[in-house]
């Protein structure tokens, strides 16, 4: 019966976001494969999870539309995501719901990693989205000197504490499902490293064009699950 409500959300959702033009027809649908296969790996709070960081990623790119187009941060086709976006954001935790699905043994694990590539998601999305719009003073961040606001790998102390907002909600939903221990404060270690990660990665290789942004999103969801996963490995022994 779960399965079933479980696949009528995901088909309603996607309509609803092609309706509203928040997806793409294909993001649409691979954001509807992506849900399932996240929650054969964190079940409904996985979901909850996804819902909250499409919702979030919405609203935060919607936010002071006219500013964002005069400072040239609008994204493509208005802000609608394609599936490679939806890809970028969630890939990295829909293979691993699906790595649960054959190795049902490790569920603890595997939730806990898909929390934390969300995590690092939406505290990029938030640094990234809002953290442009009211930062004061932006910093490369490699060199710690002042850059241009909007320049990938630019950095504010005010971006940086929206994305710790950010692992800090999707922490708290993780926690709520999951129980209230020190997986928690790995969450927000790994979104914040992940988040971190992405300005490094916008700052080397993104702004020399060698990789594009949906990768740069990728390396850093991927890279905070591998790094809550490997922390909690590690406290089990």
């Amino acid at each position: 019966m779960q399965y079933i409500l479980l696949v009528i959300l995901l088909f309603v959702g996607a309509i609803e976001s092609i309706r509203h033009r928040k997806l793409t027809v294909a993001g649409a649908i691979g954001g509807a494969i992506t849900g399932f296969c996240i929650f054969l790996g964190a079940g409904w709070y996985g979901i909850a999870m996804l819902a909250l960081f499409f919702l979030a990623g919405t609203l935060a790119t919607g936010w002071k539309r006219q500013q964002k187009k005069e400072m040239g941060m609008m994204q493509e086709r208005g802000g609608r995501r394609k599936l490679g976006q939806v890809l970028a954001n969630a890939g990295a935790a829909g293979f691993i719901g699906l790595l649960s699905l054959f190795l049902p043994q490790y569920e603890s694990l595997f939730s806990l990693m898909i929390a934390a590539s969300f995590s690092s998601a939406l505290a990029d999305t938030l640094s990234s989205e809002l953290g442009s719009l009211y930062g004061k003073r932006f910093y490369n961040i490699l060199t710690l000197k002042k850059d241009k606001r909007g320049l990938d790998g630019v950095v504010s102390v005010e971006g940086t504490l929206l994305g710790l907002l950010g692992s800090l909600v999707i922490a708290t939903i993780y926690s709520i499902g999951f129980g209230w221990d020190s997986r928690f404060f790995i969450l927000l270690l790994s979104g914040t490293l992940g988040n971190l990660l992405d300005s490094v990665l916008g700052a080397t290789l993104e702004r020399e064009q060698w990789i594009s942004n949906d990768v740069v999103n990728f390396c850093n969801t991927l890279v905070a699950a591998l790094v809550a996963g490997a922390i909690y490995l590690i406290m089990q022994t």
